[in-house]
């Protein structure tokens, strides 16, 4: 039966070894919501989706949108010469795909038809959500070992990063924007996706 003293030191080496193990990785949810459309027509259906698709900006409505909630747990911590850390920021992401949905059945071409649309508007929709990603990623490189001197409270630490999420979020709209022009321009993935709609059966 083994000692006490060795016990202690099996469970020292288990927790060390433990501590030693990368973190586990965190996973965004992605989930797909969808607007009612109606048409029996590739025509009629886009028409629906003009007029029921999801607003953007003021009246504007667009074709498809992607949106996320994200919440962080921080641990800030105080240390003995005054400054403060960002120990851990763990990301909790949630991102959206609102796409349109045909309210009935449809004709087996038109069908057809609308499955390439919708399959490639979610493919679209998909690299907006892999952008979204790699900002919370680069958030996380970021802020994680973040530190401030002379910081009691860590309201400096909280200011730094501030800074860099306001960079960083910037520049995963500016990519989007740019992303979209490229699909949405002539002869873009999602303007051929809508010629195709249109001007099939």
């Amino acid at each position: 039966m083994p000692s006490v003293r060795q016990a202690v030191a099996v469970l020292a080496v288990l927790a060390a070894t433990l501590a030693a193990l990368p973190a586990r990785a965190w996973t965004a949810v992605e989930q797909v919501k969808t607007y009612p459309v109606s048409g029996q027509s590739g025509l009629e259906l886009y028409r629906s989706v003009g007029e029921n698709g999801p607003v953007i900006s003021g009246d504007r409505r667009t074709i498809a949108h992607t949106t996320f909630k994200l919440t962080w747990g921080r641990d800030y911590r105080e240390q003995a010469d005054g400054s403060c850390v960002i120990a851990r920021n763990v990301p909790k992401l949630i991102i959206t795909y609102t796409l349109p949905k045909p309210r009935g059945g449809l004709p087996s071409s038109v069908a057809t038809s609308w499955k390439r649309f919708y399959d490639g508007l979610l493919a679209h929709e998909k690299v907006h959500g892999q952008h979204i990603i790699e900002m919370v990623q680069a958030i996380e490189a970021v802020s994680v070992g973040l530190s401030a001197p002379d910081d009691p409270g860590c309201h400096k630490v909280r200011a730094a990063l501030q800074t860099h999420l306001k960079r960083l979020s910037d520049e995963q709209r500016a990519r989007g924007r740019a992303f979209d022009r490229v699909e949405m321009g002539d002869g873009g993935a999602v303007h051929s996706l809508v010629l195709a709609l249109v001007n099939g059966p």
